[in-house]
């Protein structure tokens, strides 16, 4: 067993945890960075490419999204420090009246992060009764299950996309109880999205609530339409959209943190949902705001993304595109099937998880490491996060790595 030597004392660690103490020791995690040029990163002496970065878009280096902070902060200062039970800069509400247009959705209501949302709003909605999670639903949610189980609901969990599976639980609850079904929009592992669809019809036949965590597509994917740019589809207004799916009995969450490169989550509901939330969910009776310079990006990228975004968005997935068909080329295995700017590459071996991530630092490529128990055994490898500020000189360095390490990787079957 792995131990850790802390001032206060030596804390053992799970097996599951053991993976992830040696990437730590082993300098392949909890990296500081100490400067910045485009999507290359310093740390220390070394200069690398950044593949591990969510912001896919690339609004953190646009001008027009970074030139707006200074006027809100002039005007609202850098910190409005109301909790939003007591009051919203003008700010808030003018981005959930944008966002439920964006969005095609009822009603908004916008807090600082998703995991924030997880542990104040599933338990509102799941009222004690019963709550149903997706078995490869972000860790996050399953927190706020957990902390619903603890108000008293009772969490039961089923096989990873299986709506089948689904439709049995929820014919079998105790009629007269609430039912909340707790599911990934794009998982963020795979890039891959859930069946929208197959879930949202199998919760309005057993009179469930979907609730739904988009926390990586919204902003990448969107509305199909004939003269999207791509198979993204159009203006990134989520997984619900993307799929031509309505807002009956269902909740989307999401966030700016991604793909609008700013500190801000959303919950896109019903009406009655969002007066719910205003005085049973703590985050928003207790939670301190964001600050002014986040909610100035969040205002300056819906700017952007309405005059420029599919523009952006076809880029971006040309650039995934060139990772993917490379993948293809060598006969590596990933585990994406949708074009999505997040592409997991999975390792032959578990166990060189350390040495191949060595080989890629020293190579000047960093990527996000997949360790257990964050993914299966059959999934640990390196997860490559494509951004829209990426160049294609970058590309091609990526492409020379995969090259170089491919005798490690997964050969597809």
């Amino acid at each position: 067993m792995v131990i850790i030597n802390r001032v206060d004392g030596r804390y053992p660690l799970s097996p599951g945890q053991e993976g992830i103490a040696r990437l730590f020791r082993d300098g392949l995690w909890d990296q500081v960075i100490d400067e910045i040029d485009g999507r290359r990163i310093r740390i220390g002496d070394r200069w690398l490419i950044d593949f591990a970065s969510c912001n896919y878009l690339g609004l953190d280096l646009d001008p027009e999204v970074q030139a707006e902070i200074g006027a809100q902060v002039a005007r609202w200062g850098t910190h409005p420090s109301w909790s939003r039970m007591l009051g919203s800069p003008r700010l808030y509400p003018l981005i959930e009246e944008r966002m439920a247009d964006l969005l095609g959705a009822p009603d908004v209501l916008v807090l600082p992060t998703i995991s924030q949302i997880h542990l104040a709003v599933i338990p509102v909605l799941a009222r004690g009764g019963a709550i149903f999670l997706d078995a490869r639903a972000h860790r996050t949610i399953y927190d706020g299950c957990v902390y619903a189980r603890g108000e008293g609901a009772r969490l039961h969990r089923f096989p990873a996309d299986d709506v089948g599976h689904l439709r049995e639980l929820l014919a079998a609850a105790p009629p007269g109880q609430s039912k909340l079904v707790c599911v990934d929009g794009v998982n963020s592992m795979t890039g891959n999205g859930s069946d929208v669809a197959g879930f949202a019809a199998a919760c309005r036949d057993h009179g469930a609530l979907l609730y739904i965590d988009d926390a990586h597509g919204f902003g990448v994917i969107g509305e199909r339409r004939p003269d999207e740019t791509s198979p993204y589809g159009a203006r990134g207004n989520a997984i619900v959209r993307h799929l031509g799916e309505t807002y009956d009995n269902v909740v989307l969450v999401g966030g700016f943190s991604k793909a609008y490169s700013s500190m801000l989550a959303f919950v896109a509901c019903q009406p009655e949902v969002k007066r719910l939330l205003k005085v049973a969910a703590p985050t928003y009776l207790y939670s301190g705001p964001v600050p002014t310079a986040s909610l100035a990006t969040v205002l300056a990228g819906l700017d952007v993304n309405a005059a420029r975004g599919d523009a952006i968005r076809a880029d971006l997935y040309r650039k995934t595109r060139r990772v993917l068909d490379h993948l293809r080329a060598l006969g590596v295995a990933t585990p994406n099937r949708t074009g999505f700017p997040l592409v997991l590459v999975p390792l032959a071996d578990p166990e060189d998880l350390d040495r191949v991530g060595h080989a890629l630092l020293d190579r000047g490529i960093y990527p996000t490491l997949a360790p257990y128990p964050g993914v299966p055994r059959s999934e640990v490898g390196f997860r490559i996060q494509v951004t829209a500020a990426n160049t294609d000189e970058e590309i091609d360095s990526l492409l020379l790595t995969l090259d170089h390490v491919r005798g490690a990787l997964r050969q597809s079957i």
